[in-house]
């Protein structure tokens, strides 16, 4: 059966395991319990990785380069499965040994999972991170239908702990419904947004110029804290990622995003995930398909940004 690649191996992108010569890694966290709307974002992990399987050897057009030799598969970190509380203590524990040796991608999940691995890279760093935001949601409300934290909770718990640097928050493709006091928490503490509306038409390179100069320009005036890249699915409109548990028309086009994500390629990001992918609600695994090869346009930029 190992003559047979398309069979042979469940891995992202049919990568090895994760050894210490990798300078990059990838870990699923197969989580989904402070979803809002529908669950199914714990099987995003095994989604993304049978979808990548599509990127053949995996040589980016763009970056000119592969990730053969430098990035390997952690697999699933075992996590309690039904406690936000116990997976929030959890997930940092769990996740430092990786992050402390490779750079890692996190495979979600739901987006409840961000906010500890920023306490997780907020230490190991030493400084508030700057971050990149994608999303439809603003994530910055006081609490998650009457209980105290879900995944739409943790902008502002990030905030609110001093885990990120206010005036390098980044948000990209906000468009959800939102009392004035969640949509702006942002800008309204020193970030930025730019919504899905504001967006609207705009995708080649020069268009998109002024949202990465905008995002380099505060990173360089705030002394080039650390970045980390958060990507949520459902930052894409309905018809390029219909697999997520909370859809929000209007929403940018893939074309959008890989433009960004390769402009954002000359940054020097410390980790990144992916998350809020629910194949059950996926058709023709289009969500999980873009979701991979989001995530190997990011890995490709940063091997090509540091060299490896």
């Amino acid at each position: 059966m190992s003559s047979f690649p398309f069979l042979s191996q469940t891995t992202f992108a049919r990568l090895p395991a994760l050894s210490p010569e990798h300078p990059f890694g990838l870990a699923g966290v197969a989580w989904d319990g402070a979803v809002t709307n529908r669950p199914g974002a714990r099987f995003g992990p095994r989604a993304i990785r049978e979808a990548s399987h599509m990127l053949c050897d995996a040589t980016h057009p763009w970056f000119n380069v592969s990730l053969e030799d430098t990035v390997g598969d952690a697999g699933d970190l075992l996590l309690p499965n039904t406690s936000l509380v116990n997976l929030r203590k959890a997930l940092p524990t769990m996740a430092r040994p990786l992050a402390e040796q490779h750079h890692m991608v996190w495979l979600g999940g739901d987006h409840s999972i961000t906010l500890p691995l920023l306490r997780m890279y907020r230490e190991i760093q030493g400084r508030p991170l700057a971050v990149v935001h994608f999303d439809a949601h603003c994530d910055t409300w006081a609490d998650h239908f009457g209980e105290p934290c879900g995944h739409g909770t943790w902008v502002a718990e990030a905030f609110n702990e001093r885990l990120v640097e206010p005036s390098c928050f980044t948000q990209i493709g906000i468009r959800s419904a939102a009392e004035r006091y969640a949509r702006e928490f942002v800008r309204d503490r020193g970030g930025q947004i730019f919504t899905a509306r504001a967006l609207r038409g705009l995708a080649n390179d020069d268009q998109l110029a002024p949202v990465l100069q905008a995002i380099r320009s505060r990173w360089l005036s705030a002394g080039q804290p650390p970045l980390y890249l958060t990507l949520d699915i459902d930052c894409l409109d309905p018809a390029y990622a219909p697999g997520t548990g909370t859809p929000e028309a209007g929403g940018l086009t893939s074309a959008q995003v890989f433009t960004l994500l390769e402009g954002l390629s000359e940054l020097p990001f410390v980790g990144m995930d992916c998350v809020e992918v629910s194949p059950p609600y996926d058709h023709a695994e289009l969500t999980s398909l873009v979701a991979s090869q989001l995530v190997w346009t990011y890995l490709c930029g940063q091997r090509a940004l540091q060299g490896h």
